[in-house]
């Protein structure tokens, strides 16, 4: 198996027809089909359904797909970590976000990258946390920001904050306490995501040890939606408070503490450690580190900062 065959796999599949691809890869069409041809010999599966509209992925195909893209990238990896040896961090880091983390966090590691590492072209990517985890073991993402902090096989988690979980509610839907009891959210319409969502799993794991059934009257999985939702009065949900801080300070949500210790999540930065090391890497996860710090510590996100100043990576090291 060649390099360049995992490229014109590749680039066929992006353009959905073998001529479109000999265009863009500047190969003749024979050339690219023995190519791809001899592929699937070797593998033994067929890669593509072929027809007069063009070429689709069979499921072999997709499959392959996703660990071709992984070898190509770990091989520009390989050249990046080659090219930075004693040089300032540079290249490409892909960093994954879940979705109530993306609102908070994402705008101020930006902007801190582009000002402290310019050579690094930051790739952000949001995701459930399932989805995270599985990239990270894939190699599609370098580092990732997720919830929880027990151990997994294969990764490598340095806790960074706890941020606490609120009940959230529409201005215009009555008073809200300061304050709620765990017990008290049964009586309360609720909007959530859905059970495989890595909030909802928390809010349920609270509920259990009380066999607390919630009043769920709708499932949403955008958290955009969810806070629509809840400013328009259909229900209540539970959110981090730093996911509705601008809402809040617009007067057009309001929240209340959940009496409750188990309501909390705990994010961390977790990396793969089965996959080499680069300068950029480090450097980017030395950088997340201190924004978040920062973030926490002047009320930016309203959490509980936990990361230890001793083991924080120093930048520039991998």
């Amino acid at each position: 198996m060649e390099l360049r065959q995992l490229r014109y796999f590749i680039g066929a599949s992006e353009a959905g027809s073998l001529l479109k691809a000999s265009g863009r890869l500047h190969v003749a069409q024979p050339a690219l089909s023995h190519q791809i041809a001899s592929l699937e010999n070797e593998i033994g599966a067929q890669l593509f359904d072929r027809s007069s509209r063009g070429i689709t992925l069979t499921e072999a195909g997709k499959v392959f797909l996703e660990h071709a893209k992984v070898v190509l990238a770990d091989l520009d990896r390989a050249r990046s970590a080659v090219r930075e040896c004693d040089t300032v961090p540079r290249g490409d880091v892909a960093i994954g976000f879940p979705t109530t983390v993306v609102l908070t966090a994402t705008m101020p590691i930006l902007s801190a990258c582009r000002t402290q590492l310019p050579e690094i072209r930051l790739k952000i990517i949001e995701a459930y946390s399932g989805f995270l985890r599985e990239w990270l073991q894939s190699g599609r993402l370098d580092l990732a920001l997720m919830y929880g902090d027990e151990p997994e096989a294969g990764l490598s988690k340095r806790p960074l904050l706890d941020d606490k979980l609120v009940l959230v509610s529409g201005a215009s839907t009555g008073r809200m306490p300061r304050k709620v009891l765990l017990s008290a959210l049964a009586n309360r319409p609720l909007v959530l995501p859905g059970r495989d969502h890595g909030l909802r799993r928390i809010i349920d794991d609270a509920c259990a040890p009380l066999n607390l059934q919630l009043n769920v009257v709708a499932e949403i999985e955008s958290l955009g939606s969810v806070k629509r939702a809840a400013e328009a009065g259909i229900g209540e949900t539970i959110l981090p408070l730093g996911s509705v801080a601008e809402e809040v300070a617009a007067g057009r949500l309001r929240t209340a503490v959940i009496d409750s210790p188990a309501m909390s999540r705990r994010v961390v930065c977790a990396t793969n450690v089965t996959r080499p090391d680069t300068l950029a890497k480090s450097a980017v996860g030395a950088l997340v580190h201190d924004v978040l710090r920062q973030m926490v510590l002047s009320g930016a996100w309203p959490a509980r900062w936990i990361g230890d100043a001793g083991s924080r990576p120093e930048r520039g090291v991998p």
